[in-house]
């Protein structure tokens, strides 16, 4: 499933939290080689002390972790206007409606472990997808991310338009990019029909039609909820489908925080 933590639910979600960290030295330092600052088995930053916002996709006790990224505003500090300014050449992206999404990696080993048959590509592309659902819940109108170059044509094969503005070196072993792509529902839609997923994935997403329908199985690898958030639904590989109830246990928190991060969501 794919939740939203916020600095009020740390503690709760502390294995989570640890786990992403290890994770994103794994992938930025010895993977990619960033020049990124290490703390033992941890990679952490100046932007994780000011308690941003992690989208999380884990299973459903919320102890195993799939992929993560972090979500901060642009009103305030960003990495992307005090690391890679040099990737957006001047460009102004700095507004209530835009957001910096970073840190974003997926823990392909558990992946393979958990769902053989899901192609680490259209991982990528899911949550990108629960991204933008999790941004249209909260008013954000634009998302702004540096990336390696290889990933366009990930977010290409996800049905995900990225413009990018600008790129530079200097920060490991390929270049940056630094791109911007629209939070909507065309955008959403796109984004469904190019990953074959028929409902929503982030488990804070409301349809704005409020139309409630059954959960529909689109394949075994998709995570799945039903149209009027009653109910989550998810492939478990030890049980089998599983289901619960918003409001009961983590979701039931999850959607609480979600009133808190942009003044005006739902």
């Amino acid at each position: 499933m794919f939740i939203l933590v916020q600095a009020q639910q740390y503690t709760r979600y502390k294995s989570l939290m640890d786990q992403a960290f290890r994770l994103r030295k794994r992938v930025f330092h010895d993977q990619l080689g960033w020049a990124v600052t290490i703390d033992g088995d941890c990679e952490r930053d100046e932007y994780d002390a000011l308690r941003p916002a992690y989208l999380m996709w884990c299973n459903d006790r919320a102890d195993r972790l799939y992929g993560t990224l972090r979500l901060m505003p642009t009103t305030g500090p960003t990495l992307l206007h005090d690391v890679f300014r040099d990737t957006f050449a001047g460009a102004s992206l700095n507004a209530p409606g835009i957001y910096e999404g970073t840190r974003m990696c997926l823990d392909e080993e558990t992946l393979s472990n958990d769902f053989p048959s899901l192609e680490t590509g259209r991982a990528f592309g899911m949550l990108l997808l629960a991204l933008c659902e999790c941004g249209l819940c909260h008013g954000i109108q634009t998302l702004v991310s540096n990336y390696e170059p290889r990933l366009a044509r990930v977010y290409r094969r996800a049905g995900l338009a990225v413009e990018e503005v600008g790129r530079a070196d200097g920060y490991g072993r390929s270049p940056v990019c630094c791109g911007i792509f629209e939070v909507s529902e065309s955008v959403r839609a796109l984004m469904q029909q190019a990953l074959g997923v028929s409902v929503p994935l982030y488990a804070g997403y409301c349809p704005r039609n409020n139309t409630p329908s059954t959960t529909v199985l689109s394949g075994e690898d998709d995570i799945l909820v039903n149209q009027n958030i009653e109910l989550v639904a998810w492939p478990d590989p030890d049980r089998g489908l599983h289901i619960q109830a918003l409001g009961d246990g983590l979701l039931g928190d999850a959607a609480e925080g979600l009133r808190e991060i942009t003044p005006g969501c739902v």
